[in-house]
């Protein structure tokens, strides 16, 4: 799946990346050559968990390196339609209130900062969207209906 990233996360998971190859690793060698040095792996609790602990670093080596070279860097460049990047505020059918979201790949997604995914029921639906249109999406509690009121 095609990953959307900003400058600054591509930047961020990169800089993650290298730590994890680097330091990371060099650290869970460490911890497994120790527990190796204490014997009987059957019932080396140590060892069992600098085993889990080195299965998870290169589960997440192994996204990043597949997240930044799928990696589709994103800047806002037209306002014209909602596109990953894009800050968009809306209008919930029935409800006044408005509020405002950026765009972005699950990478960086946090609903709780307005962030919210390109790959989203609200994000998939908005996407290609122009300013004064409505769009809806199927949500757990029913169909949810959004007018754009402005893309930044």
């Amino acid at each position: 799946m095609q990953e959307y990233l900003t400058k600054e996360k591509f930047k961020e998971l990169e800089k993650e990346l290298e730590n994890l190859k680097t330091v990371k690793r060099k650290e869970v060698a460490e911890a497994l050559e120790y527990a190796k040095s204490l014997g009987d792996f059957s019932e080396n609790q140590e060892y069992q968990e600098a085993r889990d602990s080195q299965a998870v670093l290169e589960d997440r080596i192994n996204r990043l390196e597949l997240i930044l070279k799928s990696a589709k860097i994103v800047s806002t460049q037209s306002t014209n339609l909602v596109s990953a990047g894009s800050v968009i505020t809306v209008e919930k059918e029935g409800d006044k209130a408005r509020k405002s979201y950026t765009i972005v790949g699950s990478e960086e997604a946090d609903a709780t900062n307005g962030k919210i995914s390109i790959n989203s029921p609200l994000g998939l639906a908005a996407m290609g969207k122009s300013k004064g249109e409505t769009f809806s999406f199927e949500t757990p509690s029913g169909m949810m209906s959004y007018k754009i009121i402005d893309i930044k």
